[in-house]
């Protein structure tokens, strides 16, 4: 008996959706499977599958800071942190001109003040987190802020295509550290609070790179100013950082101490209490913006007395190390910012240029 032909139908899916169907006709024939076929077409599908997910990465691993040794050049980490920081003012900034800030809150402070939230946080840390990882694809970097969803980074520019010529002129000798070495810590938006109210002076984004948990490269950006200062440890600061001369104690004998606006806690009480009667208390946002008023001489001493997030502080701690500064506790230990998780600085905090022994013997005199 001849048998007749029968067709069969294909489909093809896609996502779990029929996309596309054919037609097998068997002329009556036994069909029979080829192991070797079947072999070369599963083989081709897996090749398919890996260099996709190599396009995929390409664009992380063609940017790369990151040698075959696992080391990276701090040359190379300041100038992508130069380059992010700049991107997130951009994004703070352009953000900053809408006309509705899209303002949440993350709760409020120990001090009881709303810990505000707004799409120029957000969209400053996309910038600055995926151009940076993508120059540095398995580092350590810890930013303030967190996606929330799905991020698509296909478009974000790596931060190592630009060479700031402010470093070329200053950083003569480079220098490679591993890169299991080295934490990255990120402010998008230092000053959010003053930002979402218009004091646009103390806005800053903030860049650190930390190597074994000490601060050696900082960058503030002020992108209300256009303004963006360095220190690398070792190297160099920026030519447009301001830097007050050497001097052995307060201006006229009065103590300029500069403290939180929004976050100050009981530290003018306790700033009064150590330095006495001869003591003003400059009110000021942003740790980065009080960091560089100290720098250039505008306030002896930066004071905080509760509880600080280390990616407020590191950018201005490591250019205060580059000018042989001083940013600690108050009991006088150094701020440790090797690890993710222990991001908060519950030591309070002194920051000096000059004479830091002295304003510490004073800070520890009223504590105990």
């Amino acid at each position: 008996m001849t048998q007749s032909p029968t067709k069969t139908t294909v489909y093809i899916f896609d996502d779990g959706k029929a996309r596309e169907k054919f037609h097998i006709m068997n002329l009556g024939g036994a069909v029979r499977v080829n192991k070797f076929g079947v072999g070369i077409i599963l083989s081709c599908f897996l090749l398919l599958v890996i260099l996709y997910n190599r396009k995929t990465q390409s664009s992380y691993d063609e940017n790369s800071l990151v040698d075959d040794e696992g080391t990276v050049s701090l040359k190379d980490l300041l100038n992508a942190a130069i380059n992010a920081a700049e991107r997130g003012g951009e994004q703070v900034k352009a953000a900053r001109e809408e006309a509705d800030l899209n303002i949440k809150s993350k709760g409020k402070t120990k001090e009881g003040v709303n810990d505000p939230l707004t799409d120029g946080d957000m969209k400053s840390h996309f910038a600055m987190f995926y151009s940076l990882k993508k120059s540095l694809p398995e580092a350590e970097i810890i930013s303030e802020e967190h996606d929330t969803g799905e991020v698509d980074s296909t478009n974000i520019i790596s931060a190592s295509g630009m060479r700031d010529k402010s470093v070329e002129e200053v950083v003569k000798q480079d220098e490679r550290v591993q890169l299991s070495d080295i934490q990255v810590w990120i402010d998008p938006l230092d000053a959010t609070k003053e930002y979402t109210e218009n004091l646009l002076q103390y806005v800053t984004t903030m860049v650190c790179v930390a190597v074994r948990g000490y601060p050696t490269i900082g960058v503030i950006h002020k992108p209300f100013e256009k303004l963006t200062v360095w220190g690398l440890v070792g190297k160099g600061v920026s030519p447009s950082l301001s830097v007050v001369s050497k001097r052995e104690g307060p201006a006229n004998d009065v103590a300029d101490i500069i403290v939180s606006l929004s976050h100050s806690g009981s530290v003018e009480e306790v700033a009064k209490a150590a330095f006495g009667g001869k003591t003003n208390i400059i009110k000021a946002g942003g740790a980065g913006y009080k960091t560089l008023e100290v720098i250039k001489g505008d306030a002896d001493a930066y004071v905080h007395v509760t509880l600080i997030k280390k990616w407020d502080l590191c950018a201005g701690n490591a250019i205060l190390n580059a000018l042989n500064g001083n940013m600690t506790t108050l009991d006088g230990n150094p701020i440790d910012y090797s690890s993710r998780k222990a991001y908060k600085n519950e030591g309070g905090l002194l920051a000096t240029l000059y004479n830091h022994k002295v304003y510490l013997e004073k800070m520890k005199g009223v504590k105990n």
